[in-house]
């Protein structure tokens, strides 16, 4: 059963602030709560490109793998397939909206989708209650990065 996650927020950073953070994948450690290990090709964001990265304590090294999928700069918005541990995968879908010039709105949407079988069942058991909470700290981690960025 899959599951949707959609945090909003109104960053005080212009959007183009927010986009140059998301287009920059080896800086991704910077903002997000993750250690970048691999971008390829390397460079600024592009369709296909995979980000491999791994978060959680160091001695866990929790994989992520990002394939960007649809890139529209003209309109802020960023579409990924991400492959977290356990077989859960998520179709991540960033849309950052200009609200005037120093400001802007950031709609993250996140949908889940589990494995099939019993590790899928007892993997959505037991993540239910932390399924927002993941989205909602990396979309706080984009905005303060964003605002910190304008600020200095």
């Amino acid at each position: 059963m899959p599951y949707a996650s959609c945090p909003t927020a109104v960053v005080n950073a212009p959007v183009d602030a927010v986009w140059a953070l998301l287009m920059e994948p080896a800086g991704w450690g910077e903002v997000f709560d993750m250690r970048v290990l691999d971008v390829d090709p390397p460079g600024p964001t592009r369709i296909g490109q995979h980000v491999r990265g791994e978060t959680g304590l160091k001695i866990l090294h929790l994989k992520l793998m990002f394939r960007m999928l649809e890139i529209d700069s003209a309109h802020h918005r960023l579409r990924m397939d991400v492959n977290l541990p356990f077989g859960l995968n998520v179709r991540e879908d960033l849309r950052c909206t200009p609200l005037d010039a120093s400001h802007c709105r950031v709609d993250y949407r996140c949908d889940f989708e589990f494995a099939r079988g019993w590790r899928g069942t007892l993997l959505r058991v037991l993540t239910n209650r932390n399924l927002d909470s993941g989205p909602a700290d990396s979309l706080s981690r984009l905005k303060r990065a964003a605002e910190r960025g304008c600020a200095g």
